[in-house]
């Protein structure tokens, strides 16, 4: 299978560049895969979509201000991203400019508040760095950091919350679970008094969702592993849920690739904690995933792949032709899909 076939044309105007308000009233193109069918709805609508003993999937990895800019003793400026923890005050990073910053490099932030020492080089490009402080870390990371918009996003967010989903609790990710901003406290409501349960999981975003496809076959990609956590709580209530026969729906790619990770054989969810490198593509078979709510994605991303191998490639790329079409936002502020 060739990467190339999940390219397709975007238009610039349409890469979303700031947030709707309120979060709900954002488009959703439903995608009925049984009858082929595309609706245009708003998301608040997902409500029609959603049945009485369904349980909704929600990661709720928080963003941390994971951006540094710092400089070199000789001045010359500096961009840290941290993307994993690897041990206590050594983090993986992307760094910025990647080619002089060597073992042993020193870089300061603040008044010198904050030093970080290149330590060595990772697999991808990035770096392992080692960072030197006083206090607490997450204390000095909370002034001098900034939330890591994707490069897509030129405009500056004024409310970095809205790089925030409403229920974002465990701090770790370098970005956040897009398909997520669009629920509201109302909509959550809305869903609760429906009957409609709810499932909270974690899958700290990490260097894959920066890493392009650089491969010319889609099985030749490696995907890079990403921290993960399911509750003994929120496995039991999947599992009721799958028992009763209701659906399990995910919020995201996060995660899918979450459960489909703690997944068995018979589709049942095992409460675990871990590293994930799950890579799913067109021919892979869903074990416990029965529907999905999703964001539109990167040409030749993984991400784009994922909703493939779950809708279907041509039906894929029809829901992408009409949403570009209709005049839908792009990536992680713009419109969604719900796929049933």
């Amino acid at each position: 299978m060739k990467v190339h076939e999940f390219d397709y044309y975007l238009p610039q105007e349409l890469i979303a560049q700031e947030p709707v308000f309120p979060r709900d009233v954002s488009k959703v193109l439903v995608v009925d895969r049984k009858k082929k069918r595309l609706e245009h709805k708003r998301f608040h609508e997902i409500i029609e979509y959603i049945n009485p003993g369904d349980v909704l999937v929600f990661n709720h990895t928080k963003v941390i201000p994971a951006r540094l800019l710092g400089e070199k003793e000789t001045g010359a400026g500096v961009e840290l991203v941290l993307l994993k923890k690897i041990a206590h005050d050594i983090w993986e990073c992307l760094v910025k400019p990647g080619k002089k910053l060597k073992p042993g490099a020193e870089i300061f932030f603040g008044n010198r508040e904050l030093k970080a020492r290149i330590e060595d080089y990772t697999e991808d490009g990035g770096r392992l760095v080692r960072f030197f402080y006083d206090g607490i870390f997450e204390d000095v990371l909370e002034r001098l950091g900034k939330i890591p918009l994707p490069p897509y996003i030129l405009k500056e967010l004024e409310d970095k919350n809205r790089y925030q989903t409403i229920y974002a609790k465990e701090e770790g990710s370098a970005a956040a679970p897009t398909a997520g901003l669009h629920f509201t406290d109302e909509l959550f409501k809305r869903l609760q008094d429906k009957g409609v349960e709810s499932a909270f999981l974690t899958l700290h975003i990490g260097l894959g969702t920066f890493r392009p496809v650089k491969v010319d076959t889609v099985e030749d990609h490696k995907m890079h592993s990403e921290y993960y956590c399911l509750s003994q709580r929120s496995a039991e209530t999947i599992n009721h849920a799958k028992k009763r026969g209701n659906r399990i729906v995910a919020v995201g790619t996060t995660s899918v690739r979450t459960l489909e990770t703690v997944a068995d054989c018979q589709g049942f969810v095992n409460a675990k904690s871990g590293w994930t490198d799950i890579y799913i593509y067109p021919g892979y078979e869903f074990k416990v995933v029965d529907a999905l709510i999703t964001n539109f994605h990167l040409p030749k991303s993984t991400l784009i792949m994922l909703v493939a191998a779950f809708a279907g490639r041509e039906l894929t790329r029809s829901a992408y032709s009409a949403a570009i079409k209709e005049k839908y936002r792009f990536y992680s502020f713009g419109d969604a899909m719900l796929i049933v």
